[in-house]
């Protein structure tokens, strides 16, 4: 298959300086940071590039192309957001209503308060569907290593893959777990999303894959999208690569040296396309990380945004929700530095905030990048990232499958690549 593009400079594009993302791209693979990866570049309603170098799995050495399956990881959270806000707009809940009143498990869940786990004191306000969203619920993640929650959850085995079962027998062990913070007063990653996927299913009453399928993946046309792959596609799942030295998802909330990323030349199998756990039917969904897809999928989905919520003649979500989706959304304006979260997978977050489902840029002179104010993004865990810029009228969709996505500043430098090729901008 091949992306249907149109001619860059009707899209306001230097097809010269365009061939710097062809040219990036070959760099990834020829340095070996990357085994394979693809760039989409949309603006006004067409795509204007298509990209794609290396391969899936080293050993078979099959291209990389725009059919190829990935592993999205986090960029699940914005489709499960959708999802959630779907159901906002047909009036199931309010997003200042408290995560209790939908999961009752999480109305006595108390607050840890530093050192023993078992120091603790009660919720000093409930955790709202907001806070999930926003991810300043107290919740975290086990792959963090900082501290005595997240270790509790390594214990339990709180984390996905999981030990089987549905999604609310596990959101029950969840909430069996102290908050690392109280919520609100803290931007923490963490699982929210997952809960979220567990307040989808209990607002829609439906599973959270079932109703992806029905209300998002299907209207849309994204029909390589699923928690699990189907078996006539498993052999364009690409494979899941680390670097030879160093990363681990425990360094992702800190900035790494130029020696350190400079060490880490060379690839590592994590997980071979042909056996993966995405291969197996779960009913355990995880609306924060589970689903794979390709990068024109994942494109129809950045188009929907760009659009204000429709794609096609078909309509997801308001104007007005998209617009409000995309707004900063953390106390006072502040940015996530300010939450205390100064740097996640290799980008600084002074003047960056959080919206629902996704970071907003709010100053980029602060934050250190070429952007627009209101732009908003979010990435995975290996190393797979999008962006949708309003000002241009523009949307990147980039994939790859390099554990974990801090190991190199491959999103900061897509960036530069992408804005330098502007010939008209709309700013």
């Amino acid at each position: 298959m091949t992306l249907q593009t149109a001619p860059p400079e009707r899209l306001g594009f230097d097809a010269e300086r365009l061939s710097r993302v062809s040219a990036w791209l070959e760099h990834q693979v020829a340095s070996e940071r990357l085994a394979g990866a693809s760039v989409l570049i949309l603006r006004r309603g067409e795509a204007a590039f298509f990209d794609a170098a290396g391969v899936l799995d080293l050993e078979n050495r099959k291209a990389f192309a725009d059919d190829t399956i990935v592993r999205i990881y986090s960029m699940t959270k914005p489709v499960t957001t959708v999802a959630a806000m779907q159901l906002y707009e047909a009036g199931c809940f309010q997003l200042d209503d408290p995560v209790s009143r939908y999961l009752p498990e999480f109305a006595d869940t108390p607050v840890w308060c530093g050192g023993k786990l078992t120091n603790t004191e009660p919720q000093a306000q409930p955790m709202t569907v907001r806070h999930l969203m926003t991810h300043t619920s107290g919740l975290t993640y086990g792959f963090m290593h900082t501290n005595a929650v997240d270790a509790e959850y390594r214990a339990r085995g709180i984390e996905f893959p999981g030990a089987g079962g549905r999604l609310r027998d596990w959101v029950e062990r969840l909430a069996e777990v102290p908050l690392v913070c109280q919520p609100g007063s803290q931007w923490n990653y963490s699982v929210s999303t997952d809960v979220l996927g567990a307040l989808v299913e209990v607002w829609s009453a439906q599973n959270l894959a079932d109703y992806l399928e029905r209300n998002l993946l299907e209207p849309l046309g994204m029909h390589d999208t699923h928690f699990t792959l189907r078996p006539e596609d498993r052999d364009r799942f690409a494979s899941l690569y680390a670097p030879r030295t160093g990363g681990g998802l425990s360094g992702v909330a800190r900035q790494a040296s130029a020696e350190e990323q400079a060490a880490r030349g060379g690839l590592k199998l994590q997980e071979s396309g042909g056996d993966s756990r995405f291969l197996e039917p779960t009913e355990l969904y995880s609306g924060g990380g589970g689903l794979t897809g390709t990068i024109g999928d994942y494109g129809r989905f950045c188009q929907m945004l760009l659009n204000g919520g429709h794609l096609d003649g078909t309509r997801i979500l308001s104007p007005t929700t998209v617009r409000y989706m995309r707004t900063n959304q953390l106390p006072e304006g502040r940015d996530m530095a300010g939450m205390g979260q100064p740097v996640w997978s290799e980008t600084s977050y002074e003047g960056i905030g959080f919206g629902l489902g996704f970071a907003v840029v709010i100053d980029p002179v602060k934050a250190h990048i070429i952007a627009s104010p209101g732009e908003h993004h979010w990435g995975g865990a290996a190393s797979t990232f999008f962006w949708l810029d309003p000002a241009e009228d523009l949307a990147v969709v980039f994939l790859t499958q390099l554990m974990p996505s801090s190991t190199y500043p491959i999103r900061r430098e897509l960036r530069v690549a992408v804005y330098q090729a502007l010939a008209e901008s709309y700013a």
